[in-house]
């Protein structure tokens, strides 16, 4: 739907907006430019089809579209006398169809005419030409509701129409339409319209009505109307009426039942963390302050939803109907959440949104869903409950929650990822110990020992991360924290928390820190490595095999060392060894060769 010049006040009653800003015009339409664009095609070359099926959710402007239409096909001026898209001024007809009441232009509702005694009146009165109009115009609103017989009964008609008479059909059903009838017309599929493009067209009207709305309360009205123009229109109304002409966003939230969306942030940030307690806390509150408990559970769904196109498209962030904390802090979620605990999180949601409606107590059947998703934090996945018990770590099916026995296999608390995220900068950690798991691999006890173990199985990929992109804060069995290098990537945590579990057997707490001075952090491997690299090189310096090379050879360097293989059975010795130089090109020299 879209503008429209505003139409006169009938006895000074006053019009809804939804009917006082309709379209009157196909250049008044937001959002269609794909169907405008095809029937200015058509009207162009002539090529006008006899039957057209308008479909699409309620509100976006179908039966508005078909009026339109009616209009193009009888519009006719003193200059015009033709089909035409173009309508600069209101035609001989315009005003008289647009408002329902032309005689040449017939508007059946399907839903109160649905039998084939409906139809048989308009196959009888279709033989007839028009009374003044051009062309005969039947626009059968929700034309699915139509029983079977009425739709056979038009099938001939609708086919060989006579040529004065053209069927314009809208429905929200287009499925329950038989296919017979669909094959028939040209049908066009009304698109939701955009939220940028709502936003725009309500804030034109606002300023038209000289009422001042807040861009929040704005936006709150277009996510609710859910792409229906017609929803944003009269949600805008009640908004105008309760604020007595200023609009303020949490009016808009207390008259929606919605929850402040800052603080379904904080929900999903606390349910995702596993804090039960915290999430149950703001959820009441939430629900204190007039939220509707379906409304919290939709809106921390919509917000799962966009944390997972966050992380699988980063280009969503552009998305102008997502407000700056949504954003930054949906990319922070983005790079910390895996995409396994989003899509679990949103079948529970889903799930949870349909028993809510249908409790009698939705604001306990609420708490329980939350419950279940702060949870299911803890709940491994299929591919590792098949690693798990294949490995033993799991008998009969359930996991040995038995603390350990004197000359049994050893157990440990095994921690399962969770979210925890600091406000301010979206910290991960990972929550305490829920389970008890048997080791089935040898335990790394220190950063230099898990780097043996990444090599050893072969991940070259995670040892060199785990050498150069990472400083260690805290190392422990069964719980790491690490602070992470710029360069290092974002789900390096989450790939070393499931590598540990293939190769031990056991969930391991791997914890991001944050704000940690920096002499507080341990170099990483490889600066150690280099470091000692370069401490043996300046001690090589100082044998006197070496210092004669060097002074043999300006410009020399040493490029690599080499101990002796007995060099720790030596009491007391010089240092020995073999050192490689090179210099101005040439193959490399040992000392050897002194």
């Amino acid at each position: 739907m879209a503008a429209s010049d505003e139409t006169s006040e009938t006895n000074g009653a006053y019009r809804v907006l939804a009917r006082k800003y309709r379209p009157q015009s196909f250049a008044d339409l937001i959002g269609q430019e794909a169907m405008v664009r095809t029937l200015s095609n058509a009207f162009s070359a002539n090529r006008i089809h006899q039957a057209y099926i308008f479909t699409g959710v309620r509100g976006v402007g179908k039966t508005t579209t078909a009026r339109i239409l009616a209009r193009a096909l009888n519009y006719e001026t003193d200059a015009i006398h033709a089909p035409s898209i173009e309508m600069p001024e209101l035609g001989v007809h315009c005003q008289a169809i647009m408002e329902s009441r032309h005689v040449d232009v017939i508007e059946m509702d399907a839903a109160s005419n649905t039998s084939i005694a409906n139809v048989r009146e308009i196959i009888e009165a279709a033989r007839y030409k028009p009374v003044s109009a051009r062309t005969k115009v039947y626009i059968i609103d929700e034309v699915h509701m139509l029983s079977n017989a009425a739709f056979n009964g038009l099938l001939k008609t609708l086919e060989e129409p006579p040529p004065h008479v053209k069927f314009l059909f809208a429905t929200t059903e287009i499925r329950k339409v038989p296919v017979t009838v669909l094959s028939r017309c040209q049908r066009f599929d009304l698109r939701r319209i955009e939220i940028p493009a709502m936003t725009a067209y309500l804030d034109s009207i606002v300023a038209k009505e000289g009422v001042s709305v807040e861009p929040e309360a704005m936006l709150l009205i277009a996510r609710a109307s859910e792409g229906s123009m017609r929803d944003a229109l009269s949600l805008l109304d009640q908004a105008i009426a309760h604020g007595g002409g200023h609009v303020r966003a949490e009016e808009v939230r207390a008259s929606l039942g919605l929850a402040d969306r800052t603080r379904v942030i904080d929900l999903f940030e606390a349910v995702m963390g596993g804090d039960v307690a915290r999430a149950l806390t703001e959820f009441t509150s939430q629900h204190d302050a007039g939220a509707d408990p379906v409304a919290i559970l939709t809106d921390l769904a919509e917000f799962v939803h966009v944390v997972t196109r966050l992380k699988l498209v980063p280009d969503a962030a552009k998305d102008n109907a997502l407000s700056e904390t949504e954003r930054l802090r949906g990319q922070g979620f983005a790079k910390l959440v895996p995409i396994r605990a989003l899509t679990m999180a949103w079948q529970i949601l889903l799930k949870g949104v349909q028993e809510v409606q249908g409790a009698a107590r939705s604001k306990m059947a609420a708490e329980m869903v939350l419950v279940r998703l702060a949870y299911a934090a803890d709940l491994p996945s299929p591919g590792e409950l098949i690693r798990d018990i294949k490995s033993g770590a799991l008998a009969a099916g359930a996991p040995s929650m038995a603390p350990s026995q004197p000359g049994g296999p050893q157990a440990v608390a095994a921690p399962a990822p969770r979210l925890v995220s600091d406000r301010g900068n979206a910290a991960t950690a990972l929550a305490e110990p829920v389970a008890t798991q048997a080791l089935a691999g040898p335990m790394p006890a220190s950063l230099g020992e898990l780097v043996a173990l990444a090599d050893e199985k072969r991940d070259i990929r995670l040892k060199l991360a785990l050498e150069r992109e990472i400083r260690l804060v805290k190392f422990e069995i069964g719980r790491i924290e690490i602070a992470l290098l710029p360069n290092a990537e974002a789900d390096l945590p989450n790939r070393l928390a499931k590598a540990l579990l293939d190769w031990t057997g056991q969930r391991w707490g791997i914890s991001v820190a944050r704000n940690v001075a920096p002499e507080e952090l341990a170099p990483t491997i490889h600066e150690v490595g280099l470091k000692a690299e370069q401490a043996a090189r300046d001690a090589l310096r100082d044998i006197a095999a070496v210092k004669a090379m060097l002074e043999t050879f300006p410009g020399a360097v040493i490029t690599n060392h080499r101990r002796a293989a007995d060099e720790a059975g030596q009491a007391g010795g010089d240092a020995s060894g073999t050192a490689e130089f090179t210099a101005d090109g040439e193959p490399a020299i040992t000392d050897d060769d002194l």
